[in-house]
């Protein structure tokens, strides 16, 4: 874990992504997105899929696949690339070791802001057990115009949680997600304890050149580093 840098305001508020960060799923969505491409004629290796899928909406990864292809992609290709994950996150979601432990210790408000369907977060977090911590306050990319790099589901959850950017702290792996959060003019932490991310030095330098403050690699230091 890096050093924590200072903060000229206290946590009003911690939003976390869900997907490789709540539970460990990046890996079994990731596969399915590649394997259900790979029907429709669209070769992406799983390196790959986790480069340039990992924290993004569907809106936009099927806008840019479906100019690749120069062609649309089936008007249920989502739903069917998310009954296939499902099916697999019933026998293989674990969620992100120590997460438990850290949420029973947070004191500032939780909610959950996502590229994933609320219908997703929801079925992920009671699966993981932790669906307690968060409920009802669960925000997903479909409620604004714009999925991440854009920071509209992290300004969107911070109004409904009356929480203004200064005072927000958010939790992302991805690398859209802490773009993200830097361009809500909130302080994000990169976490790299994800089993899809391979080297943890390599990905968290990438999350601090894109402005992550500082970068955690285990779920259990996140209340002593909010803690100040």
């Amino acid at each position: 874990m890096s050093a924590a840098t200072s903060r000229q305001e206290p946590v009003d508020l911690v939003i976390f992504d869900c997907d490789g960060v709540l539970i460990d799923s990046e890996v079994i969505s990731t596969r399915s997105t590649v394997e259900a491409l790979a029907t429709v004629g669209y070769e992406v290796s799983e390196a790959d899929g986790f480069r340039r899928f990992v924290g993004r909406s569907w809106r936009s990864i099927r806008k840019e696949i479906e100019a690749d292809l120069g062609k649309p992609l089936p008007v249920s290709f989502e739903e069917d690339v998310e009954r296939q994950t499902l099916a697999q996150l019933a026998t293989s979601l674990q969620a992100i070791d120590g997460i438990g432990d850290a949420l029973s210790r947070l004191d500032p408000p939780c909610c959950v802001a996502s590229s994933s369907s609320v219908e997703w977060i929801r079925l992920g977090l009671q699966k993981a057990d932790i669906l307690h911590h968060f409920e009802p306050h669960l925000f997903s990319a479909s409620m604004v115009e714009n999925g991440k790099p854009a920071p509209d589901i992290f300004l969107y959850a911070a109004m409904e949680m009356g929480a203004t950017p200064p005072g927000v702290l958010v939790v992302e792996d991805s690398l859209p997600g802490v773009q993200a959060g830097v361009a809500a003019g909130m302080t994000v932490i990169g976490f790299t304890g994800g089993s899809h991310i391979i080297d943890k030095s390599v990905h968290g330098q990438m999350l601090r050149a894109a402005g992550a403050a500082l970068i955690i690699d285990e779920m259990t230091a996140l209340p002593d580093v909010i803690a100040g």
